[in-house]
C-alpha cells in the first residue's frame, strides 16, 4: 500500500491505527519530554543526511519523506516484524510488541502475537498467554537479529568484551535514558544449523536495569569475503527516509527519528547501521512479586517457630562424623493448584498467589557430633540439576560438618529437582511452551520451602527428643543459619540469596546466570537440546526464539531475576546479603561466563589474587577481603568454548572438584562464620 508523503504524526496515526493496531505510550521515563520526545531542554534536529554508505538512498526531499518529531511511540504488530524478513519474532525483544498499560511500573505490557511463536512438529501452537502478563521482557535474553551471512569478524566477543565499548563497536547497547553504552559480546549461535541459519545473538555481561528502555544497534557486520551484509528493504526505507509500501514500517517513523537521534547522541551514525531496534525491560515489581508475597504471607503464618513438622525415621549413622540421619516432613503453606510436579499458581484478582491449603514436603537433616558437643549452626544445602536433596550426603559436605560445627539440612529444589525431570521433557518434546509456567510456580514454591525449612531449623527442633543421641539433645543456633550449594543449588541459591530474611551469607558454588547463557554451553543440556531440536524440526532460530521465551517466564525464579538485589537494591523486607562464589575455570556443565555474569550483576564482588586470571568488569583484592567475592580453581582444564556449545574434551570435569578441596572448606568456614574471604591457597588456586 503506498504511502502518501509527508503525513504528519497525527494524520499517519489516524490512517495507520486499525492496520497496525497502532497503539501509544510516551516513555516518559526515558528522560524524553512528554509532547516530542525529544532530549528535554535541548534542540535537536533530526539528521537526514546519510553520508556514501553504498547500500543507502539519497535522503534529501526528493525521497518524499520528511523526518517527524521524534516520538517514543509503538504501534503494536499482531504479525511477524518486517524488519528481519527471515525469522518471524525477529528482532527479539522488541517494544513493537507491547502495548500500552499505565497499570504497569512499566507503562507497558507485553503483547506477542500468536505468530510470533515457533509452532511444534506436532503443530501445537503455544497461546501467548502467560508471556503476555509481563510489563516488559527479560533483562537476560540476548538481542537476536539474523544477518543473512553474517560473521563475528570485528565483533566484541567473550574474550574482547571492552571492545564494545569502544567508539566504532560493530553492535552497540544503549540505555536510552541515561545514554550509557551497555557493556556485551556478540556471537553467532553455532549450537545447531549451517551458515545460512545462524542468529546473531548480542549478549549483555551483566543483567540490564529492571523497567528500563534500551536501543540496540548493528553496523559494519560482514560476511566471510569481508563485505558489509545487506540490510533489508523495510529497515532501509526507516533509516534513509525512503518510502515503503509496509503500514508498520512508515507508523514507526516517529519512533525511528527518536532512536536514530539517540544513537546519534551516543556516537553512533545512522548511515552506518545495518539494523536497530529498542525495547522495554520488565520491572522489579513485576518479576519479583509473587515470591516475594508468598514469603511474606507464609512466614507470617509459621511465626518464629517455623512450620509444623513431622520427624519420620531416624537412622543412628554411628559413622565417623555423623551421628543421626534424621527424615521428616514439614507443613507449608501451599500456593500451588497441586504440591506436586506440574502444579501451577492459584492467583488472586491481583496476579498474586493465594494459599490453597498447605502441603507436606520432605527434608533430611544430618547432625554431625559436634553438635551434641556445642551449638552447631544450621547450614542448608541446594543440591545439583534435576537432583535431590540426599546430595547433601556427600562425604565430603558431612566431614565439614562435623569439623567445623554445622548441622546440614536439605530440601528439594521442587520444580528442578528429580520428580521434575519428566515434566520438563514433556514440555519440551510437545512443544506446549506455556506449561513451562509449572516449572517456574513450583520452583518458586520450591524457594520459599528452603526459607521456611531454615526457619524451622533456627526453632525449638533441636529440643525434640527424637533428636537425642545416647542420651543427649543436639545444640542448634537459634541466630544464625547459613547456606551453600553447588551447580543447581549455586545458581538458585542466588535466587534465594536475595529473598532469605533469616540467612544473610551463603556460598555459591560453581554457579552461573542467566540460564539462557548457560544451556547450549552445557554438556547437562544435551539430552534436552536433542528433545527439543525434534520438536522444532532442527529450525535453529525457532529454537533460539523458544530458549529467549523460556527464560521470560525463568526471570520470575532464576538469579537472572534477583541477583542484582543480593547486596544493593535490597527487595522489600529483605535483608542485605553477601556471597562467596567458588569458580572452576573450564567447566564443562556450568560456564564461567554465567559465573562472571553472576558476579557483575550482582555487583561488588572482585576476584581474590593471586589469581589465576584477569575477568574483565571484575575487580581483584587480596584474601582476608571482608564481603562478598569470588575465587576461581584452576584444575589444568582449557577455558571452555568462547561460542555457545558444550566443552567438546570431556576427560576430567572440574565442575565437582572445588568443593571437596581442603582450602575450599576453609575459604567456606571463614566466610560463613566471619564474613570473610580467604582462599587458604599457596598462591593461585590451582590444585593440579
Amino acid at each position: 500500500m503506498p504511502i502518501v508523503s509527508r503525513l504528519s504524526t497525527p494524520v499517519l496515526a489516524a490512517l495507520l491505527g486499525s492496520a497496525c493496531n497502532y497503539s501509544v505510550h510516551m516513555d516518559t521515563d526515558a528522560g524524553t519530554d512528554a509532547t516530542t520526545g525529544t532530549t528535554a531542554g535541548s534542540e535537536t534536529t533530526a539528521e537526514t543526511d546519510t553520508g556514501n554508505d553504498s547500500d543507502t538512498e539519497d535522503t534529501d526531499s526528493d525521497t518524499g519523506i520528511d523526518e517527524p518529531e521524534p516520538e517514543a511511540v509503538w504501534p503494536h504488530l499482531d504479525d511477524c516484524d518486517s524488519l528481519v524478513p527471515t525469522q518471524c519474532a525477529f528482532p527479539f525483544p522488541s517494544n513493537v510488541y507491547t502495548v500500552a498499560d499505565p497499570d504497569t511500573p512499566t507503562g507497558r505490557r507485553v503483547a506477542l502475537p500468536q505468530a510470533a511463536i515457533p509452532v511444534s512438529a506436532g503443530g501445537h501452537e503455544a497461546p501467548p498467554d502467560v508471556w503476555n502478563q509481563a510489563d516488559g521482557f527479560s533483562t537476560g535474553v540476548p538481542f537476536m537479529a539474523h544477518l543473512p551471512g553474517a560473521t563475528i569478524l570485528g565483533l566484541p566477543g567473550p574474550l574482547s568484551i571492552e571492545r564494545s565499548l569502544e567508539d566504532d563497536s560493530p553492535t552497540v547497547i544503549i540505555d536510552a535514558e541515561s545514554g550509557e553504552r551497555v557493556p556485551h559480546f556478540a556471537e553467532l549461535d553455532m549450537s545447531l544449523g549451517g551458515d545460512a541459519t545462524r542468529t546473531l545473538m548480542v549478549r549483555p555481561v551483566h543483567s540490564l536495569k529492571a523497567g528500563r528502555r534500551y536501543i540496540v544497534a548493528i553496523r559494519g557486520v560482514v560476511d566471510a569475503d569481508n563485505n558489509p551484509v545487506d540490510t533489508t528493504p523495510s529497515f532501509r526505507a526507516l533509516r534513509d527516509l525512503s518510502p515503503s509500501d509496509d503500514p508498520t514500517i512508515e507508523a514507526r517513523r516517529p519512533l525511528y527519528a527518536d532512536i536514530f537521534q539517540r544513537l546519534a547522541a551516543a556516537g553512533v551514525d545512522r548511515a552506518e547501521l545495518q539494523l536497530a531496534w529498542d525495547f522495554t525491560t520488565a520491572s522489579t515489581e513485576d518479576t519479583t512479586k509473587r515470591l516475594l508475597h508468598m514469603r511474606d504471607d507464609a512466614l507470617a503464618q509459621v511465626g518464629a517457630d517455623g512450620p509444623e513438622y513431622i520427624i519420620q525415621k531416624v537412622t543412628a549413622v554411628e559413622e565417623e562424623d555423623i551421628a543421626l540421619k534424621v527424615e521428616g516432613r514439614m507443613i507449608v503453606p501451599l500456593y500451588l493448584d497441586k504440591p506436586e510436579s506440574g502444579g501451577t499458581f492459584v492467583l488472586d484478582s491481583d496476579g498474586l498467589p493465594t494459599q490453597n491449603g498447605t502441603a507436606e514436603y520432605e527434608f533430611l537433616m544430618l547432625i554431625p557430633y559436634a553438635a551434641y558437643k556445642g551449638p552447631a549452626s544450621p547450614l542448608a544445602y541446594g543440591h545439583g540439576l534435576l537432583g535431590e536433596k540426599d546430595q547433601v550426603g556427600s562425604g565430603t559436605f558431612k566431614k565439614f560438618a562435623n569439623d567445623y560445627g554445622f548441622v546440614l539440612f536439605a530440601v528439594d529444589w521442587i520444580g528442578m529437582a528429580a520428580d521434575d525431570y519428566i515434566n520438563v521433557a514433556g514440555i519440551l518434546s510437545s512443544g506446549e511452551l506455556e506449561r513451562f509456567n509449572a516449572v517456574v510456580d513450583r520452583g518458586q514454591q520450591g524457594i520459599l520451602n528452603f526459607i521456611l525449612a531454615t526457619r524451622m531449623m533456627l526453632g525449638p527442633i533441636s529440643d525434640d527428643p527424637m533428636l537425642a543421641y545416647q542420651g543427649d539433645q543436639p545444640e542448634f543456633t537459634k541466630d544464625e543459619a547459613y547456606y551453600f550449594g553447588n551447580s543447581q543449588g549455586g545458581i538458585f541459591g542466588a535466587t534465594l540469596m536475595a529473598v532469605h530474611v533469616d540467612v544473610t551469607r551463603g556460598m555459591l558454588g560453581v554457579p552461573g546466570q542467566p540460564y539462557n547463557l548457560l544451556l547450549n554451553r552445557s554438556v547437562d543440556f544435551e539430552p534436552f537440546f536433542d528433545i527439543v531440536r525434534s520438536t522444532y524440526q532442527n529450525d535453529p532460530m525457532d529454537i533460539q526464539m523458544v530458549l529467549a521465551l523460556i527464560q521470560m517466564l525463568w526471570d520470575r525464579s532464576e538469579p537472572n531475576g534477583y541477583s542484582a538485589h543480593i547486596r544493593e537494591n535490597t527487595l522489600p523486607n529483605t535483608p542485605a546479603h553477601e556471597v562467596m562464589l567458588q569458580v572452576a575455570i573450564g567447566d564443562y556443565q556450568v560456564s564461567t561466563l554465567g559465573a562472571h555474569h553472576m558476579a557483575r550483576t550482582i555487583g561488588g564482588v572482585p576476584n581474590i589474587t593471586p589469581a589465576n586470571r584477569s575477568i574483565w568488569g571484575i575487580d581483584e583484592v587480596a584474601g582476608g577481603y571482608a564481603g562478598s567475592a569470588m575465587i576461581e580453581y584452576d584444575f589444568g582444564n582449557p577455558p571452555e568454548p568462547t561460542v555457545n556449545i558444550p566443552p567438546e574434551d570431556l576427560d576430567d570435569d572440574p565442575h565437582g572438584k572445588p568443593r571437596k578441596l581442603e582450602t575450599a572448606q576453609q575459604s567456606l568456614n571463614k566466610f560463613l562464620r566471619e564474613g570473610v574471604v580467604d582462599s587458604f591457597c599457596d598462591g593461585a588456586c590451582d590444585p593440579e
